[in-house]
């Protein structure tokens, strides 16, 4: 597939702001199943500085900063890109306990993978965690088997309700009343799979959405996603997403992964000034040709 990307985050201020110094993961990430062509980036105000460059993830950051007094700040990006099918996921065949073996550190991976067998910001191991996930992962079985019950499990099991919880809603909250978004979701998913001792990563992107049936796409009307992937000894980093109980295909577009959502947050900074503030985010997810 092929698609014009556009994402816009707008944020008005109460009052002025004197100084903001901001960073931007709004460009996708270029992968062998995702070609992007350069980005158009529009910033209002202009800012004093603009430099762009990989985070430790891999990640394209744009940071900048404005220094002129404002009362409103526009990021917007657009991006054409093309989408093809993921590989398949390669089954090992390893059981789960065995798949729990870090790579060496002679391995390229081995630093990327350690990294995300820890706790971070908004993901903590727990032993409800680890409960909750061990029925998905039965003696005899393969440890693909049981990410993929997993999955399958927190789809059905877990009721997606906008209106329940925040950023800031503790993964427990999360456990205990079933509900939740995606950014949730994959949280919960990252957090039961550490808690076993896997390695797991937060994937932001988008994702293509159909209008009803006779319906015009409203533009703008899209949304960011949020799913994980694991990692598999033997079969790699291996997605998932726990909102839709699938396995992320060509309209899963991804834009930066990290540890959770504090290492891809679209835009985030510091400012002096501005008081209360109001966001606006508009995401639209254009497909031009099949």
């Amino acid at each position: 597939m092929i698609y014009q990307l556009r994402h816009t985050t707008r944020y008005d201020y109460a009052a002025t702001v004197t100084l903001c110094h901001s960073e931007a993961r709004m460009l996708p990430r270029a992968l062998p199943w995702q070609h992007c062509e350069p980005s158009e980036i529009s910033i209002v105000p202009t800012p004093a500085t603009r430099v762009q460059r990989e985070d430790p993830f891999g990640n394209q950051l744009l940071y900048f900063s404005l220094e002129e007094p404002h009362v409103a700040l526009e990021v917007s990006v657009a991006t054409r890109l093309e989408s093809g099918p993921r590989p398949a996921p390669v089954d090992s065949r390893l059981g789960w306990r065995e798949s729990l073996a870090l790579p060496p550190l002679s391995d390229p991976e081995a630093l990327a993978v350690r990294m995300m067998t820890l706790d971070s910001a908004f993901v903590r191991r727990s032993q409800a965690l680890a409960d909750y996930a061990r029925p998905s992962f039965r003696e005899g079985g393969s440890a693909l088997e049981g990410v993929l019950d997993l999955n399958r499990r927190v789809f059905e099991e877990f009721t997606y309700d906008p209106g329940f919880t925040t950023v800031a809603t503790p993964l427990d909250e999360v456990l205990r009343s079933r509900r939740g978004v995606c950014q949730d979701f994959a949280h919960l998913m990252i957090g039961c799979l550490r808690s076993l001792g896997f390695a797991a990563r937060y994937v932001s992107g988008y994702l293509e959405t159909m209008p009803p049936p006779g319906e015009p796409r409203l533009i703008g009307a899209d949304a960011s996603h949020a799913w994980l992937a694991v990692y598999l000894p033997g079969s790699g980093w291996i997605e998932l997403d726990p909102t839709n109980g699938s396995l992320p295909s060509e309209q899963h577009l991804i834009n930066a992964w990290g540890r959770d959502y504090a290492d891809v947050a679209p835009l985030k900074g510091v400012m002096s000034g501005g008081g209360e503030q109001r966001l606006t985010v508009a995401v639209d997810v254009e497909p031009l040709e099949p």
